[in-house]
C-alpha cells in the first residue's frame, strides 16, 4: 500500500495546487507522510459527522471538495466544530486533503462530473483556462556532451511534451570565440581564436522550471562560460476550465428538463428550481459544480439554452434571463459538486481502496413550500 506522501503526489499530479485560485487553501491539512494509506474516503465537506464515516469505514485519508480552513487560525483547540475535526482526525490517524478549485478547472474535474450525470455529450470547458506558460531553452555545446546535457535538463524539467520526456532539437554548426587571458577554455586557448564543431540543442520547459533548468545546464555544460538563450513562448489554451457545455441527447422542454436535473442529482431539502419559460425548449446545456452564477454571460454567448449550477442569487438571474433569454437552473451547491466524489474515487482506486460519503452536508436542512390558496 502507498505510503501518504507518495498518494498525494498522485492526487496533486492530477489537481495540482497550482491550478488554484490565489484565496483557496488546498493540499494536505493535517497528516503523517510516513503513514501507510489503505483506504481513502471522499466527500463534500470536512465536518464531524463525515469525519466519523471515514473512522468507521477504516481510511487512513480523508480527501474533500470544501476545504476546513479558508482564512488564518491561530488556534485549533476542540473548542469549535473546526478544532474538533482536526482532534478527532489526529486522534484516528487520518490525514485530510483538500482539492478545491483546482479539481473545479481539471480535466476531468467537478463540472465534468456534473455534466456527466446530467447525461450530457460532446462536453467542452465553458471558460478555458490559458495553459501552463512555457519557455524554450536553446544553448551550443560540443557533439560528445549532448548526450549529458539532455539528461541533466531533463531532470531538472525541460523536454517534456505530452507523454514523451527528454524532447529536444539538435542542430550541427560551427561555434567560434576568443577565450580571454585569464580564462580556462575547455576547447583552444586563451588569445586564440577558435572554431570548432557545436550543436545547437533546443529544448521546451514550463516556466516555473526556468531556475532549475538553467542551474542545471551551468553545471552539467562543459564550457567555462556556455552560451544559452530562454525564449518565452506564446501560451495556448489549456483543455481545463471552469464549468462544461454539451448538449443532450433529445431536447425537452425547461419544466422537464429541471426535472431531469432533479432526478439525476442527490436528494436535498433545497431541491431544484429553475429560473425562465417553463416551455422554452433546452438542447444545450451549460453547468457549473458550485457557484458559477458570473458564467450566464458567457454561457449564453456559447449558444446555451440553460445554466445548471448553485448560489444564483435573485438580482442578477432576473437580469440574465431578461437580458439573454438563457434559463437558470439553481441546485442545491452540494448536489452539484458530489458527483465528482465517485469519479475521483474511481481515479484513486487504482491504487487504494475508495468509498464515498453519502452524508448530505448541505446546510439547507428544511424546505417548506406554501401550498396554494
Amino acid at each position: 500500500m502507498p505510503r501518504l506522501d507518495a498518494l498525494v503526489r498522485e492526487i496533486e499530479s492530477r489537481y495540482p495546487p497550482s491550478w488554484a485560485e490565489s484565496w483557496d487553501a488546498v493540499g494536505l491539512v493535517c497528516g503523517d507522510p510516513a503513514t501507510d494509506v489503505r483506504r481513502v474516503h471522499l466527500a463534500v465537506d470536512p465536518v464531524e459527522t463525515v469525519v466519523d464515516e471515514a473512522i468507521a469505514t477504516g481510511a487512513q485519508l480523508l480527501v474533500t471538495h470544501h476545504p476546513l480552513f479558508l482564512g488564518g487560525t491561530t488556534s485549533v483547540a476542540a473548542t469549535t466544530a473546526k478544532g474538533r475535526v482536526v482532534h478527532r482526525l489526529i486522534a484516528a490517524g487520518v490525514g485530510l486533503h483538500v482539492a478545491h478549485t483546482n479539481a473545479d478547472v481539471a480535466n476531468p474535474g467537478v463540472s465534468d462530473a456534473l455534466a456527466g450525470a446530467l447525461e450530457l455529450h460532446d462536453v467542452e470547458p465553458l471558460r478555458e483556462q490559458p495553459g501552463d506558460p512555457h519557455d524554450k531553452l536553446v544553448t551550443f555545446a560540443p557533439p560528445e556532451a549532448v548526450d549529458g546535457l539532455l539528461d541533466a535538463l531533463s531532470a531538472a524539467g525541460a523536454g517534456v511534451i505530452g507523454d514523451y520526456t527528454r524532447c529536444g532539437f539538435l542542430g550541427d554548426g560551427v561555434g567560434t570565440f576568443r577565450p580571454g587571458d585569464a580564462s580556462h577554455p575547455t576547447v583552444g586557448a586563451p588569445g586564440r581564436v577558435e572554431r570548432t564543431p557545436e550543436v545547437r540543442l533546443e529544448m521546451a520547459m514550463p516556466r516555473r522550471r526556468r531556475a532549475a533548468v538553467v542551474r542545471a545546464l551551468l553545471a552539467a555544460h562543459p564550457y567555462e562560460e556556455p552560451a544559452f538563450d530562454v525564449f518565452e513562448l506564446a501560451t495556448p489554451a489549456a483543455d481545463r476550465g471552469l464549468g462544461r457545455i454539451g448538449s443532450l441527447s433529445a431536447p425537452m422542454p425547461l419544466r422537464d428538463f429541471t426535472a431531469h436535473v432533479a432526478g439525476r442529482l442527490p436528494r436535498t431539502a433545497w431541491g431544484v428550481r429553475a429560473a425562465g419559460e417553463p416551455s422554452r425548449v433546452v438542447r444545450r446545456v451549460a453547468v457549473c459544480g458550485g457557484s458559477g452564477g458570473e458564467l450566464a454571460a458567457i454561457a449564453a454567448a456559447l449558444g446555451a439554452d440553460a445554466l445548471v449550477t448553485s448560489d444564483l442569487k435573485h438580482h442578477s438571474t432576473s437580469e440574465a434571463v431578461a437580458d439573454t433569454g438563457l434559463a437558470l437552473v439553481d441546485a442545491a451547491h452540494w448536489a452539484t459538486e458530489w458527483p465528482w466524489l465517485q469519479q475521483a474515487a474511481t481515479e484513486l482506486a487504482t491504487t487504494v481502496e475508495t468509498s464515498v460519503s453519502t452524508i448530505v452536508t448541505d446546510p439547507w436542512t428544511v424546505h417548506e413550500a406554501k401550498a396554494t390558496q
